[in-house]
């Protein structure tokens, strides 16, 4: 495998001088030995395929999808050049786009759509937070060259949203566990980038335009995604110009605000954290009645204002910034320590000598995960603990590399976001559901999510929404603390970020329109 700094031809005494230059002198040289590159300080990734990753942003360009999200969030045609849905057979028919090849040269065919949803249907082993979303389909076929048909179980107000997956390709899955199959880590796709190599010593991930692709075909020549977990070693990276973009907290973020030679780029993300708290443990199988008044006990301006560096607003609703939700009256937790005090007497629990409140012989102790390398995530944890602690909760916080669902614990401190249709909260939060790790239950909210995800008029289903906004704040399954603002940073050098789309979890979907980027020399 070549380095890809041979490729760039980049000589290694350059790399050595790159190390003790002053940081506008190596930011200047870098951009000019890899002209028309973008350098992306993004996420750490384990594989890069879309039916695994709903997270990731690589697979969004490197994969295609029958339909794919506009700017407003709307499902337009991609692989599908057009759709029809009939009501009385329940079936959605899409005329799919003639000369589409994979990146590997394969002639895209329609049996790599079937075989994609058979995979998201029909395969048992696969592990997928997203299956969920296609539980509703009956059926995928083809009826006549560049036709496919899927028939629905049921109507399924979201299922627009849900044919932007990425489509892989059949002939390097088949026959093989998608979990773990090689492709996984050299993808082959139809988007608007192929990927060239992954160079995980050297931390990045390669790619370059797909001068085949179908439409527009990009103006930025490669990207390189480096593989960043410590978010100060992005912003240290953007100083030194050896990254052109990256989301990063909001204080690292403002520390670019107005410095020369940068710009930064703030989108509305649906992204919240939250402490979430893991029903498996017998400590919530006993204490789920006090978990809504936790609220009273949290000042989340203060962590916003702190934590944030204002770049936020308290959360109350996991779908609070959705088109169908926001619902004023689900907001009921307004921060008031003496309340907290009087819920909790209510409820039975007295504090010990020590301060911590007791009920049944029981501490109000639980332990949560913080993933080790997300120091925001820990600054909000730990300020979240402060006030709990304050106020007679003892909330410990147990650093992890990885969350791990098998250990003690009690919960996590979360990341969440349902930027587009607000049945994206299904998977998460509906008994049973793909993505609901926490294994979360609530007979009310079954039946309203459920409702919701079958209900076709609009303004229905935005009552139907607003309802289970002011149910589940009745009875929640996190301790819902801020939603971010998503602080992008880049280089003056690049343009062409639109901020009109909202952002999802991690701010993902920033390179929703990274065809029309540029980067100047």
């Amino acid at each position: 495998m070549k380095n890809l700094f041979q490729k760039l031809k980049i000589p290694a005494l350059f790399l050595i001088a790159l190390c003790f230059m002053p940081s506008a002198a190596a930011q200047n040289a870098f951009a000019q030995d890899t002209a028309n590159t973008l350098v992306y300080a993004g996420e750490n990734e384990d594989t890069i395929n879309p039916i695994l990753n709903e997270h990731q942003e690589l697979p969004t360009i490197i994969f295609s999808g029958l339909l794919k999200y506009d700017g407003k969030g709307n499902a337009i045609p991609d692989l599908a050049e057009s759709f029809r849905y009939d009501e009385k057979s329940m079936t959605y028919t899409f005329k799919i786009r003639e000369g589409v090849t994979w990146h590997d040269g394969t002639p895209f065919s329609l049996e790599d759509i079937i075989f994609t949803y058979n995979a998201l249907t029909k395969d048992e082993n696969l592990t997928s937070s997203i299956l969920s979303n296609y539980e509703d389909i009956a059926s995928v076929s083809s009826p006549a060259p560049q036709l496919l048909e899927i028939k629905m179980k049921r109507y399924n107000a979201a299922m627009l949203g849900n044919f932007t997956i990425g489509i892989i390709p059949k002939h390097l899955f088949e026959g093989k566990d998608i979990n773990t199959a090689p492709a996984n880590h050299h993808p082959i796709g139809t988007g608007r980038y192929k990927f060239i190599e992954w160079d995980t010593a050297g931390g990045m991930i390669i790619l370059e335009r797909n001068e085949n692709y179908y439409g527009k075909v990009p103006n930025i020549e490669r990207v390189i995604y480096k593989t960043v977990a410590v978010e100060s070693t992005k912003a240290l990276m953007l100083q030194a110009g050896e990254a052109d973009l990256a989301w990063l907290n909001a204080n690292y973020a403002e520390n670019f605000r107005g410095k020369q030679g940068f710009k930064n780029i703030d989108f509305t993300t649906a992204d919240y954290r939250s402490v979430s708290m893991d029903f498996r443990s017998e400590f919530w199988k006993n204490n789920a009645d006090s978990i809504g008044i936790l609220n009273y006990a949290v000042d989340k301006q203060a962590i916003i204002n702190s934590v944030l560096n204002k770049q936020g607003i308290p959360a109350y609703s996991p779908i609070q910034l959705n088109a169908y939700g926001g619902n004023k009256k689900a907001d009921i937790y307004p921060y008031d320590p003496e309340k907290f005090a009087e819920e909790m007497a209510k409820l039975g629990w007295k504090k010990n000598a020590q301060g911590i409140y007791e009920r049944n012989g029981q501490k109000f102790s639980f332990t949560i995960q913080v993933r080790d390398y997300e120091e925001e995530r820990i600054d909000i944890a730990n300020i979240t603990a402060r006030q709990l602690q304050n106020a007679g909760v003892d909330m410990r916080i147990a650093l992890v590399t990885r969350f791990d669902w098998k250990a003690d614990y009690n919960g996590f401190l979360a990341g969440f976001a349902v930027q587009f249709d607000p049945d994206g909260i299904y998977k998460d939060f509906v008994t049973g559901a793909s993505d609901n790790t926490m294994h979360y239950s609530n007979a009310e909210i079954d039946k309203l999510l459920k409702q919701g995800r079958v209900t076709a008029d609009k303004e229905e289903r935005k009552t139907i929404y607003r309802t289970f906004e002011e149910a589940y704040a009745k009875a929640p399954g996190h301790l819902l603390i801020a939603y971010l603002h998503g602080n992008y940073v880049s280089t003056e050098r690049l343009s062409g970020l639109d901020t009109e789309r909202v952002l999802g979890h991690h701010a993902v979907g920033v390179m929703w329109n990274i065809e029309d980027w540029t980067l100047t020399d």
